[in-house]
């Protein structure tokens, strides 16, 4: 099978995709044929060493977690699933950007009927990212939340799911990206130069929570805002969290499948809309993240193996 690999860490340039075993799935897990995996900005830090304290690499190393297809082999002990089942789910094995991935059965979801390959494929670690930063800010009726990256892929699912909490969400996004936020009820705001009086007219000069998925300094404007550091949540900024005592919950807070499974269903419903950027072969997976590291993109790119 194909399966991207990694021999050293490095720049784009180091992504191959290369022939390798197929994997055989053992006790409690079950072998899925992958139809769509999403990238994510994490697996570029972890490609260049930049995360190896805290997420070292073992070369020759796979990548991916986000993952859908059909099941079509099973182990010892799998329960839950059967061969032809179409699911979703993840794989903390960095493994799901190829063409078949052995998974625990337990990180699986069933697919939700008229849910499409691309969105299932990349719904793991944005999804549970995004119910997560909710779930450490806890917003309630009234609240007003600002989400900075609210059109990026985790930022793009916050907005929404911060909005069925009854909050007055607020998303700093660039405006080619604000008719999108206007129609799911976000009121937008441009960032840069400024953004702090921007957000004060629009929210009437009280924020009472913010959701942080880009870094670069937005912890810090949160707490000129005026928020209480234990409502600021940040996904990308570990060291001004820690200095003001900001809260940093990520995927791996919300990271199983049940919540997977929730996501889904209101994307199956449309309830949740997932946006999709590109979709890439797997082939072109260097393409893929050269796209994702312009830091541009509204939504998820997705490869297809």
């Amino acid at each position: 099978m194909r399966a991207v690999r990694l021999h050293e860490y490095g720049g784009i340039d180091v992504l191959r995709v290369e022939e390798v075993e197929r994997p055989v799935p053992g006790p409690g897990q079950v072998l899925v044929e992958v139809r769509a995996a999403g990238i994510q900005p994490g697996e570029v830090m972890i490609r260049e060493g930049e995360r190896h304290d805290r997420w070292p690499a073992t070369f020759p190393s796979g990548q991916g977690s986000d993952l859908a297809g059909v099941v079509v082999e099973t182990g010892p002990r799998a329960r839950g699933f059967a061969v032809g089942d179409e699911v979703l789910g993840f794989t903390h094995g960095r493994a799901s950007h190829a063409e078949f991935v052995v998974v625990d059965d337990v990180a699986l979801a069933a697919l939700p009927r008229g849910l499409s390959w691309d969105v299932a494929g990349s719904l793991y670690v944005a999804g549970t990212t995004a119910y997560a930063t909710v779930f450490a800010v806890d917003p309630v009726p009234g609240e007003t939340v600002v989400v900075s990256g609210a059109a990026g892929g985790v930022g793009s699912l916050a907005v929404q799911l911060a909005r069925r909490r009854g909050a007055l969400v607020i998303g700093l996004a660039s405006e080619r990206n604000h008719v999108w936020l206007k129609d799911r009820g976000v009121v937008p705001v441009a960032y840069g130069q400024g953004v702090a009086e921007r957000i004060r007219q629009v929210s009437g000069g009280e924020v009472d929570a913010f959701i942080d998925t880009f870094g670069d300094g937005y912890v810090d404007l949160a707490v000129q805002l005026g928020v209480r550091p234990e409502r600021i949540n940040t996904i990308r900024d570990w060291q001004a969290a820690a200095r003001v005592g900001a809260r940093t919950y990520g995927e791996g807070a919300a990271a199983c499948a049940v919540v997977v499974g929730e996501l889904a269903r209101l994307a199956a419903r449309g309830e949740l809309e997932v946006p999709i950027a590109r979709t890439y072969p797997l082939e072109r997976v260097r393409d893929a993240f050269r796209e994702l590291e312009q830091g541009h993109t509204h939504g998820k790119i997705v490869l297809r193996p």
